[in-house]
């Protein structure tokens, strides 16, 4: 395979994005923290401090709308969500649709997935349940017999769905499956968790419900140790990985094959991470076989930097912090999950800058739909060409690749090597020395018609046209000497600030371009080129910006 059937191949096939809403109104898992949405930040100033831009602080727990569940989450001495290999995310798999035959507080078997699909060893398992109908984001489901005529969404979702058989994941295991997948609240039987502790009459009725269907006591169908040393030591240490919440257009591609992309945040402390699922199916001139050959033969580069507390946070914006309120140590017999409750500014590791960030009427980062976040594109490494606060221009980036309109542009500088990961890290230079964009730029970029950019730096900006100018009056001084060198005028000669300050922001989103901040990791060793790119980001519905997973594919190299 060559670059170019890579772009062929990525660009044809049909996106399926299988990741519900997130929103201040997706419920958490019982006992658990909702979203929270707070704006530290407005444009023209906000109470909790802070002016130029729209700014969010957010408190969640992470087994919130849909994400990943790590082996950390049942064995504190697993690997943690970042330690999870791309290798680990990406890959065929099947969904099978047994909603019709499961109920409240039901169990799904090994013999009902088979009966419906063909799993093979390694595959990623969707089990479509059919409880993401009581989803916050879908319509209320009719119960003359319920309270108000409707059937309670929260204990659909989360109390009563049905989950796995007795025999469920010991097959998993022998299978070798990487990722069991659901579209309802937890990928367990909502009775194996403290859901069980928290609604007892709940629990009374499933117990019912198992001892008619199977003639056994709950504890007899799940002993508490048996089923202690399977989910927590057996599934973490052979790597089985739980995928929870699943809905978008997961019901287009019931009981058939498809080619699955589930990757978190990267997060290095905890247990569980949001994940922007998305399925492939052929295209136009593919076939499941065909398009499974090819994606296998794709390699993706992982430019995401690590998610951590000790990720600095740009400017005054505030860092994340990581506050555990369930260890597994701590629940009745040991059956329960790690759970950490995290807040955060989004301003710090890898993330995209929202459109609603600098311009109020722009789309939250839920409101954009998944094919705008993926596409060809290029890289462009102009590392060679840029210096402590220079200018870089188009030109620079157009002696590098072969760009096309409505490309998205990655811009290597090579700052990512000043990162807080990176052995030759310095946090100031990183911070306020990086090179920017010339006067030009914002105006090439909306007549080259980006579809949207990414810097491995900091910002997008030119760091001495945004406020780092006013608190690093230094580091401006010699910023201005270097242009007026290069252009014969000052500063403001050259970007009259009216015009250019947050240039990139104010000049672009209005244009729907908007553009990634703080790429690294394989970006590092990419070379320029076309590229498939694309950004994995949770639907967040309120959210002005947003962390992500961003990936570029390419032809699998030779060893």
């Amino acid at each position: 395979m060559n670059r170019q059937d890579v772009l062929t191949t990525l660009a044809n096939a049909r996106w399926h994005d299988l990741t519900q809403p997130l929103s201040i109104f997706t419920p958490p898992f019982p006992g658990e923290m909702p979203l929270q949405v707070h704006f530290f930040k407005r444009l023209t100033g906000s109470w909790g401090g802070g002016q130029g831009a729209n700014g969010q602080l957010i408190e969640w727990s992470n087994n919130t709308g849909t994400h990943l569940v790590g082996p950390r989450a049942f064995h504190s001495g697993a690997a943690a969500i970042a330690d999870l290999p791309l290798a680990a995310l990406f890959g065929p798999g099947v969904v099978a649709d047994v909603s019709d035959a499961v109920g409240d507080y039901g169990f799904y078997s090994p013999a009902m997935i088979r009966d419906r699909v063909a799993v093979r060893e390694g595959d990623i398992l969707v089990v479509h349940t059919g409880y993401r109908r009581y989803a916050w984001d879908q319509p209320d489901v009719a119960n003359p017999a319920a309270q108000g005529g409707v059937e309670n969404k929260e204990f659909g979702y989360y109390v009563r769905h049905p989950g796995p058989s007795p025999d469920f994941f010991p097959w998993a295991l022998e299978m070798k499956l990487k990722v069991v997948g659901v579209d309802c609240g937890c990928a367990e039987h909502p009775m194996n968790t403290n859901v069980r502790r928290l609604h007892p009459g709940e629990f009374e009725r499933a117990a019912a419900r198992a001892r008619e269907t199977t003639g056994k006591t709950w504890d007899e169908l799940f002993p508490a140790a048996e089923y202690y040393a399977l989910t927590h030591r057996e599934m973490p240490r052979a790597g089985l990985l739980l995928l929870e919440g699943l809905g978008g257009d997961v019901g287009e591609i019931l009981n058939r094959r498809a080619w699955f992309f589930v990757p978190p945040l990267p997060f290095l402390e905890v247990e569980s991470s949001w994940s922007r699922v998305v399925a492939l199916t052929p295209g136009e001139g593919q076939d499941d076989a065909g398009l499974e050959a090819a994606l296998g033969a794709i390699e993706a580069l992982d430019m995401t930097l690590p998610f951590s507390v000790q990720t600095p946070q740009w400017a005054n914006y505030e860092p994340l912090s990581v506050k555990y309120t369930k260890r597994v140590g701590g629940q009745d017999l040991g059956l329960g999950r790690n759970n950490a409750h995290c807040r955060a500014s989004f301003h710090l590791a890898t993330h995209m800058d929202g459109e609603k960030h600098f311009w109020a009427a722009g789309r939250t980062i839920g409101e954009v739909p998944l094919d705008y976040w993926h596409g060809p594109g290029v890289i462009a490494d102009i590392s060679a060409e840029v210096s402590d606060s220079s200018v870089y221009t188009p030109a620079m980036i157009e002696a590098q690749v072969d760009l096309e309109d409505g490309d998205i542009l990655l811009i290597k500088t090579g700052w990512h090597r000043y990162g807080w990961a990176s052995p030759d890290s310095d946090e100031f230079r990183y911070m306020i020395q990086h090179p920017g964009p010339s006067p030009d730029f914002a105006d090439w970029c909306i007549a080259r018609k980006i579809k949207w950019l990414g810097i491995d730096c900091v910002a997008m900006e030119h760091p001495m046209n945004t406020i780092q100018r006013i608190w690093h009056p230094g580091t401006f001084a010699v910023a201005n000497a270097k242009l007026r060198e290069r252009y014969g005028k000052d500063w403001d000669e050259v970007y009259p600030q009216d015009k250019y300050y947050q240039d990139m922001h104010l000049n672009l989103f209005p244009k729907h371009i908007v553009h990634a901040e703080n790429l690294g990791g394989a970006l590092a060793d990419a070379e320029s080129g076309r590229y498939y790119i694309a950004a994995f980001i949770q639907r967040g519905m309120e959210l002005a910006s947003c962390w992500g997973r961003f990936v570029a594919f390419r032809e699998r190299l030779a060893d």
